[in-house]
């Protein structure tokens, strides 16, 4: 069995989280989802994000596309990797934050697959997260 693991967000779904899913669940046999926590958006990011962690593992599985949907680590980010024992990790076209240490992963055991946009200009999560603001906001 080939096992995917996908890491994010996953703040305020939009389609270009599901063609990152989806994309990512074709790679193999069995897709990981792994939800950034909280203080680690916070961090990251320098803002919280809109749904809490508890809200946003709730709403990744309701979309029923990954296998498994877990939280990230609070202390080393890369223990999921130990954890869960992917042949492949799926990275969205701009994830940027904890990737330059997975080539210490990288090998004849786990590959790295980049998986390519869908409408970036239109389905970005800082885009929407405006849009979901600015709706709330009005109400």
């Amino acid at each position: 069995m080939k096992k995917v693991l996908a890491f994010g967000t996953f703040d305020i779904l939009h389609p270009g989280h599901m063609h990152v899913l989806e994309a990512a669940k074709k790679l193999g046999d069995h897709l990981t989802v792994i939800i950034a926590r909280d203080a680690t958006v916070l961090k990251v990011k320098g803002q919280e994000p809109v749904f809490n962690e508890k809200t946003r593992l709730k709403n990744l599985k309701k979309l029923n596309i990954a296998d498994k949907v877990r939280l990230g680590s609070l202390g080393n980010k890369y223990q999921v990797i130990i954890d869960e024992k992917p042949d492949i990790i799926a990275l969205g076209y701009d994830q940027k934050f904890f990737v330059d240490d997975l080539k210490n992963f990288v090998g004849k055991d786990i590959r790295i697959v980049r998986l390519k946009s869908y409408k970036p200009k239109i389905h970005k999560s800082s885009k929407m997260r405006g849009l979901y603001e600015k709706n709330s906001n009005s109400h």
